[in-house]
């Protein structure tokens, strides 16, 4: 069910864990208040993912040790995500809060959207082939580019087969790690599948298509056109990060017509439906994912 960031985290002069800083389990602010759909019960929060990715560094600590290498593995928790889980309520339904859009547009808090360098940047050739499988990437590639398995560069070739005489684990120190925690990341694929399903099965909906018709109709009284949120969302990034003034108006009279049109706590209403009946549909699956998130956190716990 975890999640789990295989390399967890960026390698920053800042090692600070602010929890301040991390995602709310349940928002407290904004049109989404209090908001919590059925799924999110079977989905990792934050907090619980940093005690996960902390017990894997320890792992993996000690697992490098043993081929004499003494790495120093980012700290979870310093860069913290801007939602709690792979729901993303804040945004699930376009922005939500007006006092953030005000300061931001669509953008986020600084905080909240720093960049993540792969942690193999940090690392030596050797270290990265202990600690992942792999062979490190040999040369930078343009900007954003990356091929269909998410790497940048090509893709990576096999790590040699052992060093200092010791066989090197099957997916490196990070895939052993993540066999000692017992972690099963098909699960948090399969929670996340049904999360879409609910989504895109709510969106055609005769109360969401009402709401959403609504919200365009207000959104054009102020001179916006946008057929829904998302639309707006891609407005607001058209010429730059999304926190223009262009953007910041936008954003205002888009969080403005879904108060008035009342557009997220129809289309929450009618998502959450979704997701009991998906439970129900599910309920064998979801309670072994739920129990196997009990057993990697108490795992993670445990480790020191």
């Amino acid at each position: 069910m975890f999640a789990v960031r295989a390399l967890p985290g960026a390698v920053t002069e800042e090692t600070h864990v602010n929890q301040i800083e991390w995602p709310e389990e349940i928002p407290s602010s904004g049109l989404v208040k209090g908001l919590e759909l059925p799924l999110e019960s079977y989905m990792v929060s934050y907090s619980d993912q940093v005690a996960v990715d902390t017990a894997l560094r320890i792992l993996q600590t000690r697992c490098m040790s043993e081929y004499g290498l003494t790495v120093d593995l980012p700290r979870p928790g310093v860069n913290p995500p801007p939602h709690s889980n792979a729901v993303s309520i804040e945004r699930r339904y376009g922005l939500s809060d007006r006092a953030q859009a005000q300061k931001y547009g669509y953008g986020l808090p600084k905080e909240l959207s720093r960049s993540l360098e792969s942690v193999e940047e940090g690392l030596s050739g050797i270290e990265v082939e202990v600690l992942t499988g792999r062979k490190k990437p040999e040369f930078a590639p343009p900007k954003g580019a990356k091929d269909s398995d998410g790497h940048f560069g090509r893709v990576p070739e096999p790590a040699r087969a052992e060093h200092n005489g010791k066989k090197l684990h099957e997916g490196g120190c990070a895939g052993w790690s993540k066999r000692r925690l017992k972690v099963n990341e098909e699960d948090a694929g399969f929670v996340a599948g049904l999360a879409s399903t609910s989504l895109s099965e709510s969106r055609p909906l005769k109360p969401v298509e009402k709401a959403l018709k609504s919200w365009s109709a207000c959104m054009k009284d102020k001179g916006r056109a946008a057929a829904d949120p998302y639309r707006a969302m891609e407005q607001g990034y058209a010429d730059g990060d999304g926190t223009t003034k262009n953007a910041i108006e936008l954003a205002l009279d888009d969080i403005d017509c879904k108060e008035q049109t009342r557009l997220i706590e129809v289309w929450f209403k009618e998502e959450s439906a979704i997701q009991k009946r998906l439970i129900e549909e599910n309920k064998d699956q979801l309670a072994a994912i739920k129990k196997r998130m009990g057993e990697v956190l108490a795992a993670a716990k445990a480790t020191k």
